[in-house]
């Protein structure tokens, strides 16, 4: 059956991981009091307070996590608009108690039918200054989350459609005080020239942007809302406001190609998702165009080395996690592309031979970053030249029967495009595909433009399971191309180093690719920086510091959530008090 996985099959995937002796994986931590309550409670972790409120409010009516992912959803496009959005797109896992089937879903935006591999070029054919490319209109693909979550809410969902929109909408019009993080990527990203729509919606009546504490209020998003609550998802694919989308998108600078044929015709996916042993546990990841491959083989690549016999204290563990990113991340960003367009090479990738080969180039020391590798499968494809910002923003959502939703959902850069119709932003979801679409020897890039294609994402929410294929977890984190890195950080340090999700999420970045280490330098303790220093590996800021990890496990009936302080979100349950 497409995008499950059944008991049956788990079983037999962890003996075969435990015939090779791989039984040796830490135990979970015990839970901590703060979120020590029963299982049959529910269980929000999101970027923003309200957002996780508003999922709460819906398990408290005896909503599903499916319910409860269109609440935060639409309530995270008001509040955290620099991050995701209702014009986005998403990859959703599904847990389901009942059946302990795994679903993935596919809600990324597609290229309109008109886009070409040479839509970021500019007239001398070299690649559009970023940001230039980024405020186009030719940024914006279809968008495809509410679409997916319709989908997703039908099939799994116990309370009306009509009723999860809103308190969204409600405080859309009252206003909200507008949070420091908020206030700040305004001040950063939503006050430039080149976005004047952001700029007017984020202005004060003076002109003046909106400061953290001022009341921001956006009644066209209510309006919108609650349209969609009446008629549905399509209300953003035809009709007004589709007409509206399309005449943003192809105004100048550089106007696209969307039409409302495009729009009219989006359809989400249901996905195969790919689950895999690590140690006595399984993994659940989302396929291509997602990244659930590269972070399945960068956990393949540590279990072949000691990390788990390691700790957070240990520069040897940190070196052994670089280096299998980089080996990870050179194989993704060759590779991974929309498997409807170009062949990915994903058993190929994942295959235990493969592995134990890409395995033995973690030297004692770092050199040079190393080539993709040529997994079985592999057909010739270019080099990469794809860029992926940081604004995105993940959800956990646990309910009362045990079904679970781990969601990473994205407008994709700050803002997306800049370009606003009816209160929320255009995606600029068509930057994520490769700038460049050839190499300098003439190979197609996996993932250069093409009509209706859907471009590459960083964003892989998981599911953790254990050996009879019973639900222990999620966990998930925006953080462009540094996506897997964070999410593996924190598996490592859940499941092989046995801290809490909290602690794990706290851990510190480290993201290496190519010739780059980036991380939180601020957060390593000197004898770990000068532990990696002596190995070849030096720590800078940089990019790859912008996590937004949620998760949480299922300990002995308990939950151990986590919310990432890098960001505004919290963990909490259905109890009153947390």
């Amino acid at each position: 059956m497409t995008g499950i996985l059944h008991r049956a099959a788990l079983r037999l995937a962890v003996a075969a991981l435990l015939a090779v002796g791989a039984a040796c994986a830490a135990a979970p931590a015990t839970a901590p009091a703060a979120l020590s309550v029963q299982s049959q409670e529910g269980f929000v972790a999101a970027a923003n307070p309200m957002a996780v409120e508003a999922g709460l409010a819906v398990l408290r009516r005896g909503g599903s996590a499916a319910d409860a992912a269109v609440a935060v959803q639409v309530m995270l496009g008001l509040v955290e608009p620099q991050s995701s959005g209702i014009a986005g797109g998403a990859f959703l896992m599904y847990y389901d108690a009942a059946t302990g089937q795994v679903t993935a879903w596919n809600g990324r935006e597609t290229a309109p039918a008109a886009a070409a591999p040479t839509m970021f070029l500019d007239h001398d054919g070299a690649p559009l200054k970023r940001v230039d490319a980024i405020r186009s209109g030719r940024a914006t693909g279809v968008p495809g989350v509410m679409a997916m979550l319709e989908e997703v809410q039908h099939r799994h969902g116990r309370l009306a459609w009509d009723s999860l929109f809103e308190d969204a909408a409600v405080t859309a019009e009252q206003g909200f005080p507008v949070s420091p993080r908020l206030a700040d990527q305004i001040a950063r990203y939503a006050v430039t020239p080149k976005a004047p729509d952001a700029r007017a919606l984020f202005s004060r009546p003076d002109g003046a942007p909106l400061r953290a504490g001022d009341v921001y209020r956006n009644t066209a998003y209510a309006g919108v809302l609650r349209r969609m609550a009446t008629d549905g998802a399509k209300v953003l694919l035809q009709g007004s406001i589709a007409e509206k989308i399309v005449a943003r998108t192809t105004a100048a600078p550089f106007g696209g190609s969307m039409t409302l044929a495009d729009l009219a015709g989006y359809r989400p996916q249901e996905i195969p998702a790919l689950c895999k042993p690590y140690r006595v546990y399984i993994l659940c990841a989302p396929s291509p165009p997602a990244s659930g491959v590269g972070l399945l083989e960068l956990m393949g690549l540590l279990e072949r080395t000691d990390i788990a016999t390691r700790g957070p204290t240990d520069p040897q563990a940190w070196f052994l996690f670089a280096q299998a990113s980089r080996v990870m991340y050179a194989d993704r960003d060759r590779y991974v592309g929309d498997p409807r367009f170009v062949s990915v090479p994903v058993e190929g990738l994942l295959e235990p031979t493969y592995l134990d080969q890409r395995a033995r180039l973690i030297a004692a020391r770092a050199g040079a970053p190393p080539s993709a590798g040529k997994p079985a499968g592999a057909r010739r494809v270019g080099i990469d030249a794809t860029l992926e910002p940081a604004g995105t923003t993940h959800f956990v959502i646990v309910d009362a029967r045990g079904d679970v939703v781990s969601m990473t959902t994205t407008v994709e850069s700050y803002f997306g495009s800049g370009r606003v119709v009816e209160g929320f932003f255009l995606n600029n979801q068509m930057t994520d595909f490769s700038f460049s679409p050839f190499d300098p020897d003439g190979a197609p890039a996996a993932n250069a433009v093409a009509g209706g294609k859907r471009p590459r994402s960083s964003m892989t929410p998981v599911i953790i399971l254990d050996r009879e294929g019973r639900l222990l977890g999620a966990v998930g984190s925006p953080g462009g191309n540094a996506i897997p890195a964070y999410v593996a950080k924190t598996l490592v340090g859940v499941l092989d180093w046995g801290l809490t999700m909290q602690q794990a999420i706290d851990l510190p970045n480290l993201v290496a690719r190519g010739p780059d280490f980036n991380g939180e330098a601020q957060k390593f303790t000197p004898a770990v920086l000068d532990g990696l220093k002596a190995r070849g590996v030096e720590v800078k800021r940089g990019s790859g510091e912008e996590s937004g990890l949620h998760g949480v496990m299922i300990v002995d009936g308990l939950f151990v959530g986590g919310a990432d302080g890098r960001r505004e979100g919290v963990a909490k349950t259905t109890r009153r008090k947390n």
